[in-house]
């Protein structure tokens, strides 16, 4: 494979196109939005009218035709300047539409990814529970099929589910246990559970620490029911895709993680310049000067390390390795830079009219969400060939 990460001529223009969007449409307007813990409705509309929802599927579903290196590089340019934002393209392409796109039936394809794609509506995954988290195969909650009805009824609760309550929020696509193996383990399926149907409940939002403008909840399930059509691919193999989904969903984060350390350096170079002290700029002291270059040499490697990620993904090469490695990687530089930033800032990087301090409540979820360091850790060693094999 080629080793040249530079962009082509189309994915370039992408760049562009969403570097003038983020900084001429959602600066000026996501501050107050965020403060407010308000969804940013309008923005995304017009995300979906850019067809940013639609970058990695097929034009025959109503897609842009692009792949996942065109998805990573509107993820990172979007959380350069606002990570909540970021998230719910994220959350909206990588967890709502693309377990459809990849393991749905073509009857499902074409309900769903149309409108999905448009940003008519947002999809969700519903994999989290509070006692499976990394430990998904710790699911309790239950699907059984009513052979009367010819329908599943779900039982059982959600937590920290992305895009699920907001007023276009279309569908959920929730993991719940179907059966048992011979070894008393269970069998996990996907099931897709349009909102609004009966026994569904989305709780109010969360209070949280950060990405105060994107939409996260807790979901309820009391006798749900979904046609028997509603599975999403093969009975029992929705833990082996919510696998696949969170490898790949690993590089979209990686690109996000990487947008918010750019960010960081983009403001912090700003205010070096606009921030007198002791009669010069503060840019002028070394101290800042090499604080900004280790900021700009962490984001500059981990977008090295998405795209690469991306690349093989998209060259259906082996990349499970790397996507840890990128995701690992760029969280950890993400919460760098953000302290970094905000150090520079001094006390305004206290304040939350400056970008810095929502990117600094914003970075500590990426060590986080869809896999923690450790769980990439884990993958990484496990890739190697340490400690329990390949895997």
């Amino acid at each position: 494979m080629s080793l040249d990460h530079r962009l082509s001529a189309e994915h370039e223009e992408l760049r562009r196109t969403v570097e003038a969007f983020a900084h001429d449409v959602i600066a000026p307007k996501i501050g107050d939005l965020y403060e407010r813990h308000e969804f940013p409705y309008e923005i995304v509309r017009e995300m979906g009218r850019m067809g940013l929802f639609g970058l990695p599927f097929p034009e025959e579903y109503g897609g842009m035709g692009g792949d996942y290196l065109a998805l990573g590089i509107a993820l990172e340019e979007l959380a350069r300047v606002d990570s909540s934002v970021a998230i719910t393209l994220e959350a909206g392409v990588s967890l709502g539409a693309m377990p459809i796109h990849l393991f749905g039936s073509e009857e499902q394809k074409r309900e769903w990814l149309p409108r999905l794609c448009s940003g008519e509506i947002l999809g969700a995954f519903g994999l989290t529970e509070p006692g499976a988290g990394s430990d998904a195969g710790g699911t309790r909650t239950t699907a059984r099929l009513d052979e009367t009805t010819n329908e599943w009824v779900i039982n059982g609760g959600k937590c920290f589910i992305t895009n699920s309550g907001t007023d276009i929020t279309g569908l959920v696509t929730v993991t719940a246990v179907t059966g048992r193996k011979p070894d008393g383990s269970p069998l996990i399926s996907a099931i897709i559970v349009p909102s609004g149907t009966p026994g569904f409940t989305v709780a109010p939002p969360y209070s949280k620490v950060g990405w105060n403008a994107s939409d996260t909840r807790e979901l309820s399930f009391d006798e749900v029911r979904v046609p028997a059509a509603n599975l999403l691919g093969e009975r029992g193999r929705g833990y082996a895709q919510f696998l696949r989904i969170l490898d790949e969903g690993r590089i979209a984060i990686a690109a996000l993680g990487t947008g918010l350390a750019q960010g960081c350096v983009d403001e912090s170079v700003k205010y070096a310049a606009e921030r007198h002290a002791f009669g010069k700029p503060i840019g002028a002291n070394q101290a800042i000067q090499f604080k900004i270059a280790d900021m700009d040499t962490r984001a500059y490697t981990a977008r090295l390390a998405w795209r690469d990620a991306a690349s093989r993904l998209v060259a259906g090469e082996p990349f499970k390795k790397q996507a840890a490695a990128a995701k690992l990687h760029s969280s950890t530089v993400a919460v760098d830079n953000a302290r970094d930033a905000t150090q520079i800032h001094g006390g305004y990087g206290f304040m939350n009219e400056y970008p810095v301090a929502r990117m600094w409540r914003d970075s500590k979820i990426l060590e986080i969400g869809e896999g923690t360091s450790e769980v990439q850790r884990m993958l990484i060693a496990r890739e190697l060939g340490v400690g329990g094999g390949r895997g």
